[in-house]
């Protein structure tokens, strides 16, 4: 086991050298493409323009892609995927009235019987211009929490996965049907945000997977629990800071039902509180940016009860990630990055007592990702990573199968990760 262990890492460390050699600072190119992009007003997609009001055509078309191939070092196993391929089509009726939507599909196909694979609407909605600085959307909308909800093209993220903490504590791609009003302060460069929106369902909750099976995401929605989310957005030298929140029911029974389950049912009934704040910093070539989110979720017991679930009363995540562009020129072709990120989570941070949940130490977990980007032009990245990855023990009272039936838990793994990505 040993002789496989030292194996594992000096494959592990081989890779690491050819990634990041004559590298000394990393690269951050989220942060880096997105602060140039709105300090130089760069339109990089079709959509982006029909946002802006400067497209020519009244419809436009628009998407993204990416496909990766991974290989996890545990497991011996390697897989390749075409992630999502999306397309966007959006009209503008007039200068005040303007419809976006975006179909998903995801791991190539779907199909009968066959796990995996989804086709679905990413967003959907209305947009009413009221003036130059403010607007409301409404239908299936995309909140602005976090750095990567609103921002999840390929080209706009560091890495060939997306952030794990905006994954399991932020579940991003994050839509729900509602109403939301945007807008920027008349003499501060402050930006803003509120929507309304349909709640979550506690019942789709699962263990290990925070709250991201609980989204409706346009789908039958219950409009029996509403849920409120805002964000503020401030600008100052080189620096963004963002902070956002999401207050909303998760339980959109009818009384009677909630009743018989012993859940509080209401427009804001079985509470979950989302707070999140990341900062962006960027000059020249250099670039960094921090995230933090917290979620609380009091009743957890109580719907651990209701629906035999295994669900914690507090979840934290964040991560630091900084970055270099060696190719850094004002035009921004091309650009070569090498970034760094640390990420950190714990799925069950704290717990309801007495004993109405297990606590599961595989799910406090830290990440440390190391890599390349490079982009030919703005729209077409290629990538390349490694993540190094630490878990807490894992749990007997949790283990269904235990060894020699399974292969011992190991704390410890490595992984792979390339991928190519674009945008129009």
């Amino acid at each position: 086991m040993q002789t496989i262990k030292n194996k594992v890492h000096y494959k592990t460390m081989k890779i690491l050298k050819l990634l990041i050699a004559g590298s000394i600072t990393m690269v951050n190119l989220s942060a880096n493409a997105q602060t140039r992009t709105s300090a130089q007003n760069l339109v990089l997609t079709n959509e982006d323009s029909l946002n802006q009001g400067i497209n020519k055509q009244k419809t436009v078309l628009s998407g993204y892609g990416s496909a990766s191939y991974k290989r996890d070092f545990n497991e011996q196993q390697s897989t390749m995927n075409l992630d999502r391929i999306v397309l966007f089509i959006g009209h503008k009726f007039n200068d005040k009235i303007s419809v976006f939507s975006e179909m998903e599909v995801e791991d190539a196909k779907v199909a009968g019987g066959d796990a995996g694979g989804e086709i679905a609407i990413e967003q959907a909605y209305l947009k009413f211009n009221l003036n130059r600085k403010q607007y409301i959307i409404a239908g299936l909308i995309i909140p602005r929490i976090g750095l990567l909800n609103e921002n999840h093209l390929p080209v706009n993220f560091n890495g060939v996965e997306r952030p794990l903490v905006e994954q399991v504590i932020i579940p991003a791609t994050w839509r729900e049907i509602g109403v939301a009003l945007y807008g920027t302060a008349k003499k501060l460069p402050l930006n803003y945000s509120i929507a309304l929106m349909n709640g979550l369902n506690s019942a789709g909750f699962e263990h290990g997977n925070g709250i991201r099976e609980g989204r409706f995401e346009g789908r039958n929605a219950s409009a029996n629990n509403l849920a409120i989310t805002g964000s503020l957005q401030y600008n100052w030298k080189n620096f963004k800071f963002q902070v956002s929140g999401y207050v909303g029911g998760t339980v959109g029974l009818s009384k009677r039902g909630a009743d018989s389950l012993n859940l509080n049912s209401g427009a804001f009934g079985t509470t979950l509180y989302l707070a999140e704040g990341n900062v962006q910093y960027t000059k020249n070539a250099f670039s960094a940016k921090a995230l933090f989110a917290n979620i609380s979720y009091p009743d957890a017991a109580k719907v651990n009860v209701a629906y035999a679930k295994n669900l914690a009363t507090n979840m934290y995540g964040g991560y630091v990630e900084i970055g270099y562009d060696w190719l850094y020129k004002k035009q921004q072709q091309p650009n070569f990055t090498t970034f760094a990120r640390y990420e950190f989570f714990d799925l069950n941070s704290a717990i309801p007592t007495p004993p109405k949940a297990i606590y599961d130490g595989t799910l406090k977990q830290q990440h440390l990702i190391l890599g390349i980007s490079y982009l030919p032009i703005p729209n077409v990245v290629v990538k390349a990573d490694v993540r190094l990855s630490n878990t807490g023990n894992q749990n007997p009272e949790l283990v269904i199968n235990p060894a020699p039936n399974a292969i011992p838990y190991n704390p410890k793994n490595t992984f792979l990760n390339i991928g190519i990505g674009y945008s129009f």
